[in-house]
């Protein structure tokens, strides 16, 4: 290791280990790479009272799935499988002809008819007219979502049981919350993202990933199913009051069994090295996998001042920007995950950085000190 990663190591691992303690996460898997050179080292424990975290534990990565699914997505576009101007009826006829309500807190049966179809760009950039709705206490389409069963509580495989052409049936029944193009809106435009990537590509969501993004960057920890459950680690749910409760265990995890809907909005697992290799494959800038115009268009704000102030963006980004599947700003792009899980690149700096957990809400104490460490040696 050369002098300049050592010192960021070192750095690092002391502000994350002194981070860890009573009501924060047990444990941590740390990754960097810059320029070419590589570190991945593990603090804590694997569990609360349990051995040393290893360096190759098995995570859940939720939202950190994204990423991934828009890189699928721009392959595909590249091969002219898709474009993403295309309406999304190509592949989803259930989605034709949307109807979408007039007010967010009003009857789902007051509606007008959409001014456009949703097309595959409006999925990448959650701008399809459909997700939380924090701004609208008890929102009646949000409700309805919810007792469909279409996936809007925590991230676990089992909040979905539908199969991909079921659970687009359910949703297919409710109107949009906002005209296709208005409105970002978190996350459920990346579960119709996979579904309408896997009618595209004529393959399940899984063997897509598998082989178009995970084989060729040597991602083999990575996927929608545990590889290795020696190597797979227990999440966590503060309960508000500084302990920590098993959400979801090693011994009967449910991302032991295929999904019955594999979520392209959070239903991936992965390590830390795995998903360093994706970051080193951006930074390179699609490493001759993708081309350099995806990249940028990628890793590029394609969201209207309105739209990042507004609504979910408000909480979710910050005021940062949205590209398709990351956030941007005018030193870094990436994602984090809702269980502790979090990856940024500063393009400038040919660094990227991953940061494992397994606590929701993640740990702020966490993930303040090693981002606030890695930016201060940039």
């Amino acid at each position: 290791m050369g002098v300049g990663m050592a010192g960021l190591a070192a750095g690092v691992r002391e502000a994350v280990a002194g981070s860890l303690g009573v009501g924060t996460a047990p444990g941590a898997v740390l990754a960097v790479s810059r320029g070419g050179e590589t570190w991945v080292e593990a603090v804590g424990r694997a569990s609360v009272g349990g051995a040393p975290m290893p360096d190759d534990a098995v995570m859940r990565i939720s939202s950190m799935t994204k990423p991934l699914v828009a890189v699928l997505t721009l392959m595909l576009a590249e091969d002219g499988v898709l474009a993403l101007a295309d309406p999304v009826e190509r592949w989803l006829p259930e989605l034709a002809d949307r109807q979408v309500v007039r007010r967010l807190d009003g009857p789902l049966t007051d509606t007008e008819p959409a001014g456009r179809s949703i097309t595959v760009e409006d999925l990448l950039t959650m701008r399809m007219g459909f997700g939380f709705a924090f701004e609208v206490e008890g929102c009646p389409a949000a409700e309805a979502a919810a007792a469909r069963g279409l996936g809007m509580g925590p991230p676990l495989p089992s909040a979905i049981t539908h199969s991909p052409d079921e659970w687009l049936a359910r949703f297919a029944e409710l109107p949009l919350m906002d005209q296709p193009g208005r409105t970002w809106r978190y996350d459920v435009a990346f579960a119709v993202l996979g579904v309408l990537l896997a009618r595209a590509g004529q393959a399940s969501l899984p063997e897509l990933m598998r082989t178009r993004v995970l084989a060729p960057l040597g991602m083999t920890s990575t996927g929608f199913v545990v590889p290795d459950d020696a190597r797979l680690v227990p999440s966590y749910v503060s309960d508000g009051a500084g302990a920590l409760v098993l959400f979801d265990p090693v011994e009967g995890s449910e991302w032991r069994e295929p999904p019955v809907f594999p979520h392209a909005g959070g239903g991936m697992v992965s390590t830390a090295a795995d998903y360093l290799q994706f970051g080193e494959f951006m930074l390179a800038r699609g490493a001759g996998l993708l081309g350099e115009e995806s990249i940028r268009a990628m890793t590029t704000d394609q969201l209207t001042p309105e739209q990042r102030a507004g609504g979910p963006a408000g909480i979710f980004l910050d005021g940062d920007g949205w590209g398709y599947g990351v956030s941007v700003n005018a030193k870094r792009y990436g994602w984090g995950g809702g269980l502790g899980t979090s990856w940024y690149a500063y393009p400038e700096h040919d660094l990227t950085a991953v940061l494992l957990t397994q606590m929701m809400p993640p740990s702020e104490s966490v993930a303040t000190a090693f981002w606030s460490t890695i930016e201060a040696e940039l």
